[in-house]
């Protein structure tokens, strides 16, 4: 399993640092540069949320390359944009038909981290029975 994101501003950067993922974990910082580049998959989204909830270009052009690996969405956002808080996530689980794990705001508090960090768990168990189960 890995994990991709996006960081516009340093908050989701900071939210995968603190979450202590590195050891168990591929992570894969998405920017301008390597947008475009494939990245085998499966792999949970970790994305901020541009504007007036937008999704960003960057992770727009990763997912058209990408999107076949993509299992899960999280997004970070600001509680002041009220219904637009994090609605990148909302839009990426809607277009690719994949499950939002979880918003949180800006980096995220100790108990976000600990929550994505369970859920990211779960699906990679999930992932890993179905890649070794015979049908």
């Amino acid at each position: 399993m890995r994990i991709a994101f996006y960081s516009m501003t340093g908050n989701v950067r900071r939210f995968i640092k603190g979450s202590r993922l590195e050891t168990q974990y591929e992570l894969y910082e998405i920017t301008e540069a390597n947008k475009n580049d494939k990245f085998p998959g499966p792999f949970v989204l970790v994305t901020s949320t541009y504007g007036f909830g937008g999704v960003p270009g960057a992770v727009e052009s990763f997912l058209e390359v990408n999107h076949t690996g993509l299992v899960a969405v999280a997004s970070s956002g600001n509680r002041n944009w009220g219904s637009n808080f994090a609605k990148a996530g909302e839009h990426i689980q809607e277009q690719y038909r994949v499950p939002l794990l979880m918003k949180f705001e800006l980096h995220g508090t100790d108990k976000d981290r600990e929550s994505f960090k369970e859920k990211v768990g779960s699906f990679h168990e999930s992932i890993g029975r179905e890649e070794v189960q015979s049908y």
